[in-house]
């Protein structure tokens, strides 16, 4: 059978995403939409609009256009968003990047998405010159996307958010007198943000959001959780994420909230700020849904503006779930569901439900379809309470992989429908309930991590003949990556010396954290890891 919504079917919001957010500020122009929640400083809405602006007159004048890539590389501060509206004003894609992302990893997403222009900070313009450096000296690089390797290219421009000498800053773009551009955009064709995802296996790929899917999803939302004009809203989960760049940034700036915003999760500084700015809606991972359950420092401060705590990401236990909301003194801590190549919201668990099921992600938004199809036979529809793979359908779905059509076709197929890799299934009341992956990703602290992308690191070792990696839960509940390796004949490898291998070249958030030696990593007949049976040998603890 195929699940629907119970929501009211929407239609299509075709809107460029900076006047989806944006369009309505005149109506808060002196509404603060952004707080620094260490300094205090603050943006209002019309100074946001302004901002974004005159940083699109600031990138066509420097000469980004449509259909060019920028890459926002940067920690979440007051200036990003001013950022991104402005790429996107000026016609142009958004690729985002993490902030822990390595040089060699930011190379690789540079050429992957043919950015050719940065915006970063400062602190970040070691990694981001480096970056560049081996952009240009690729002798392989691909250009103007017609595969074929067309010799070294070079980012024309490294901007910055703050002040570094010999970059122009976000300031100086503002400065500039040129016109604002007046792109023509498609919304169901044109590509506003190009965030990296694993998808259900793999390596990063950029995920080809629409203006109209990023811009509808928002509106989907409003059917199960919308903030409200003045709320105030903690932001300390990376913008870089689409969790965060929906539900921290377009979501609440869309609605005249305010946005208090962390560059990083600090707890004592987190707690800190939620007394301070008297917050009232708290966007979480499962990490800090655990602190705020456990951890002592808690007690210490007045979180009693808190109305609601969302977690998103990664699966929360319900158990987790209900102690966190317990010393908060919530009825009932909220959860949501999605991925990036869903724009990313397929569910949310209502907040005006008083009396939603423990451990559930939530109802199905407007105007989607999901199907939960046998594990066995994946012709089958299962039907209430039966689990199997979780497959959508609906405005949100990605228009597909940049550059590879094949990965899009393996992960939405003829009649569109988006294969998850995700194992639930639906209840009575129609809440989603999530219990475990196909795929093999492994999500530490809702970070993605894809195993083939280490294992393709640790085959570079030289005393390394064969890798696989898997996800192994500890005793906290959280994933992380564990590797299994067999050392070249001859060599006395140690665990430690393979963890600092990786740990040198990958973020922080990607490192292997143990090691195990093999005589052989087990395959299939056709080659592939037998995945399975390596978590079944992994101890819990890691």
């Amino acid at each position: 059978m195929v699940f629907r919504s119970d929501y009211p079917e929407i239609a299509p919001l075709d809107l460029p995403i900076h006047e989806a957010v944006l369009g309505g500020s005149a109506a808060h122009a002196d509404t603060p939409a952004l707080i620094d929640g260490i300094t205090g400083r603050s943006l209002s809405y019309a100074e946001l609009d302004a901002a974004s602006r005159r940083i699109a007159a600031g990138l066509a004048e420097a000469g980004v256009g449509q259909g060019d890539v920028v890459a926002l590389y940067s920690p979440n501060t007051i200036a990003y968003p001013a950022a991104l509206y402005g790429i996107t004003r000026a016609g142009a894609t958004v690729t985002t990047v993490s902030s822990l992302t390595t040089a060699g990893e930011l190379a690789g997403q540079l050429r992957d998405s043919r950015a050719r222009w940065i915006i970063t900070i400062a602190a970040f313009l070691p990694v981001a010159t480096e970056a560049a450096a081996a952009l240009a000296a690729d002798p392989k690089a691909d250009n103007d996307g017609d595969d074929t390797a067309d010799g070294p290219a070079g980012i024309v421009e490294i901007f910055v958010c703050d002040q570094a000498e010999g970059h122009r800053s976000l300031a100086d773009l503002q400065a500039s007198t040129a016109p604002e551009p007046t792109p023509v955009i498609d919304p169901g064709a044109d590509v506003a943000v190009l965030p990296y995802s694993s998808g259900t296996t793999g390596l990063p790929k950029g995920v080809m959001l629409t203006h109209r899917s990023v811009a509808t999803n928002l509106l989907q939302t409003d059917a199960v959780h919308v903030t409200e004009p003045g709320e105030r809203i903690l932001a300390v989960l990376p913008f870089f994420h689409i969790y965060g760049l929906t539900a921290l940034l377009n979501q609440p700036l869309r609605r005249g909230s305010t946005v208090v915003v962390l560059p990083r999760f600090d707890l004592e500084q987190f707690l800190r700020t939620i007394q301070e700015q008297r917050i009232e809606g708290v966007f979480v991972a499962p990490p800090i849904a655990l602190a705020l359950a456990k951890h002592p420092l808690v007690d210490r401060f007045d979180l009693s503006s808190v109305r609601y705590v969302l977690s998103a990401a990664a699966p929360l236990d319900a158990e987790l779930a209900a102690a966190c909301a317990a010393r908060l003194g919530l009825p009932h801590l909220l959860q949501g569901y999605g991925m990036t190549e869903l724009s990313p919201v397929t569910h949310v668990v209502p907040i005006s439900d008083p009396t939603p099921p423990p451990g559930a992600v939530g109802r199905l938004v407007p105007s989607t379809e999901l199907r939960v199809v046998s594990l066995d036979d994946p012709d089958t529809d299962l039907g209430v309470g039966e689990r199997g793979e979780l497959l959508f359908r609906g405005p949100q779905v990605m228009k597909g992989y940049f550059g590879r059509p094949s990965e899009t076709d393996a992960m939405i197929d003829a009649d569109g429908w988006l294969h998850t890799g995700d194992i639930g299934y639906v209840d009575e009341r129609g809440y989603l309930f999530v219990v475990d992956r196909v795929k093999e990703l492994i999500k530490y602290k809702g970070y993605q991590v894809a195993p083939a992308e280490l294992e393709a690191l640790l085959l570079t070792h030289p005393q390394i003949t064969d890798a696989a990696v898997v996800g192994v839960t500890g005793s906290d509940g959280e994933e992380r990556p564990k590797a299994y390796v067999v050392r070249a004949f001859g060599c006395e490898l140690a665990e430690q010396e393979v963890i600092e291998f990786v740990a040198r070249r990958v973020a922080p958030y990607k490192k292997v954290r143990a090691v195990e030696f093999l005589d052989a990593v087990p395959k299939s007949a056709s080659g592939k890891i037998l995945r399975r049976e390596l978590r079944a040998r992994a101890p819990r603890e890691v």
